[in-house]
């Protein structure tokens, strides 16, 4: 209680006075300033900021500084011993979760950060951005995939120390009692992760919230971007469980928004990606009901020949129109240029026997023919949903290694090739539930086997809403995500690249022709797909840098609504993002404005 009265008192001060009225006409910067221009601020003004932010303001120092004089140093040993632990990249002011993407991005040091404390210091050091004319970041968990977390000569507000986490029993949103009725809910820091989530929500409380499914994801990141975990199949989009947020607009301005206060730009922070239209700094979310258990199918089939992987396909996809197109599964399965169809999957309400039994059809057919081998066994099984994210006993768990880190504290081990990892390509497109349907099914397992020649493609079935419950796509529909994900049955991932490669850090070398040619094959498989589905959209969080068509495949019809939204909220174009709302007015480095 003593937290929310203070953020009410902060949202009562008279920020706003110092900067120009919203909507007033501006005259937008030309250019953002750099370290070498002459009106980069001094030291005095970066020490005035400083005080203003209670002295969270410091020199950013690359993730590799000590490295640079002596590689065989402690200190850059040890660094080179912790690029594989999520926890601790997401620590670093200079750390992202990924290194960089092929003739995209590098990870690269902002010039300074603020590491906010609370709602102050962010409004403090928008400000300041704003009158020296400043390239601005905003990160979290620093997860994005397209360098959104990452920009040399800016500065950095970065949200991770803000992460108070609250549970409430019934949320009304401010300004809407009598029209909204109240919810379970739980109030979150923008900077928390969700592995701290879960455990407040689900293995101390007993209810479920909609996250993300990688552990060390940064909560507002996760929301703005759309959002899906390993059970969004049941519970819906993260962002369709957004009730109310906090955010800090690029006037300076404190504002808790909701679907009764500024309902345009809570929509907006809904699915129109992170880093657009201000800092979120606060945001609640919507508690649902826990089933009894969460489970899985798991395994890997090989088929001996092109004609019997075809086959094996094609039956799955039946299978999986038939017995697991419903709330109840998520997660993923892949097909491999090696004729391995992978299972990795999860359930939500089903115990261990009904799991068992509804795969053994499949099971058993797959055992029964001899062109078929179990290159990892089959099973399938559950477990109590609230012990999902523990780490005692639980083998697919990974803890964070570090002394004094907190118990909860793991990530999943099939997420580990991620850590730090040097994309060299990246795409996604949501495939439509009609394709499983009649003869379009024969066509997709043709088009998958021929994808497949050229890269492993994964369907993750839980970033593509059909066959969810009503409410959950009638809630995402009323999100800025496009619409097409409410009607795909998965979204396909097609990806590839190589261990880290951090600036400075010894011995890492991009292979060229290898990012190169796989960038190329992830390309044709890429163009496989989109024979069967033509305009696919693509999830904004996990798609190619190079998208062309962009606006229309992260938002589709919406793009207009967003762009009205940040034209209201950011005239000037404070806050940039790669292939954000707005950025098509400026360079691809957010430093000169071009339209």
């Amino acid at each position: 209680m003593q937290r929310r009265s203070l953020l009410k008192a902060a949202a009562a001060l008279p920020l706003a006075a110092l900067a120009p009225a919203l909507g007033a006409r501006v005259v937008p910067p030309v250019s953002r300033v750099r370290p070498q221009d002459p009106q980069w601020p001094d030291a005095a003004s970066w020490q005035q900021l400083n005080a203003e932010v209670g002295g969270s303001l410091s020199a950013v120092q690359p993730l590799f500084a000590a490295c640079a004089q002596d590689a065989a140093e402690g200190a850059c040993r040890a660094t080179l011993a912790s690029i594989s632990n999520p926890f601790y990249l997401g620590d670093e002011a200079a750390g992202t979760q990924v290194s960089g993407y092929f003739e995209a991005w590098r990870c690269a040091s902002s010039a300074y950060v603020v590491r906010a404390r609370g709602t102050a210091d962010v409004v403090a050091a928008v400000n300041f951005a704003r009158r020296r004319n400043l390239r601005l970041v905003v990160k979290g968990g620093g997860h994005s995939y397209l360098g959104t977390s990452s920009a040399a000569d800016s500065l950095l507000i970065w949200t991770r120390g803000m992460n108070d986490i609250a549970l409430e029993s019934a949320f009304v949103p401010a300004g809407c009692a009598g029209q909204v009725a109240p919810s379970t809910a739980v109030t979150v820091g923008a900077g928390a992760m969700w592995i701290d989530v879960y455990h407040a929500v689900t293995s101390r409380a007993g209810r479920y919230v909609q996250g993300g499914g990688c552990t060390t994801v940064g909560v507002a990141g996760l929301i703005q971007s759309g959002g899906f975990g390993s059970f969004s199949k049941r519970y819906g989009s993260a962002a369709a469980s957004l009730l109310e947020a906090e955010v800090v607009t690029a006037d300076g301005s404190l504002r808790t928004v909701n679907a009764c206060r500024d309902p345009e730009l809570f929509w907006a922070l809904k699915g129109g990606g992170g880093g657009s239209f201000g800092v979120v700094t606060r945001l609640t979310l919507r508690t649902h009901e826990l089933p009894e258990y969460f489970g899985a199918a798991w395994g890997s089939i090989h088929a001996d020949s092109d004609a019997s992987y075809i086959a094996l396909i094609e039956r799955f996809l039946g299978f999986y129109a038939e017995r697991l197109a419903n709330p109840h599964w998520g997660e993923q399965f892949a097909v491999r240029p090696d004729n391995v169809l992978r299972l990795s999957l999860v359930s939500a309400g089903l115990n261990r026997e009904e799991s068992r039994a509804l795969w053994e059809p499949f099971f058993s057919w797959v055992r029964s023919r001899s062109e078929y081998q179990e290159s990892d066994a089959l099973g399938a099984g559950a477990k109590l949903a609230r012990t999902w994210w523990d780490i005692e006993g639980n083998h697919n768990m990974v803890p964070d290694p570090r002394a004094g880190a907190p118990a909860g504290h793991g990530f999943w081990e099939g997420d580990q090739d991620q850590v730090g990892a040097f994309l060299y390509g990246y795409e996604s497109l949501w495939l439509p539930a009609a394709l499983l349907a009649g003869e379009s099914r024969a066509q997709l397992a043709r088009a998958l086997f021929a994808a497949s020649r050229h890269k492993e493609v994964g369907l993750h079935c839980n970033k593509g809403l059909a066959f969810a419950p009503a409410a959950a796509i009638s809630a995402a529909l009323d999100t800025a995500m496009n619409p097409q994900v409410t009607r795909a049955f998965a979204l396909a991932i097609i990806a590839d690249g190589a261990g880290p490669a951090y600036p400075g850090q010894p011995r890492a070398v991009v292979d060229e022709a290898a990012a190169r040619a796989d960038a190329q094959a992830i390309a044709r498989a890429t163009a496989e797909l989109r024979k069967v589905a033509p305009g696919a959209g693509a999830y904004l969080s996990e798609s190619s840098y190079f998208g062309a068509d962009w606006r229309q495949q992260y938002w589709g019809a919406h793009y207009a609504r967003l762009a009205a939204v940040k034209k209201r909220y950011d005239p000037e174009g404070l806050f940039f993002v790669h292939h954000g709302v707005g950025s098509e007015a400026w360079s691809a480095d957010g430093f000169t404005r071009v339209g």
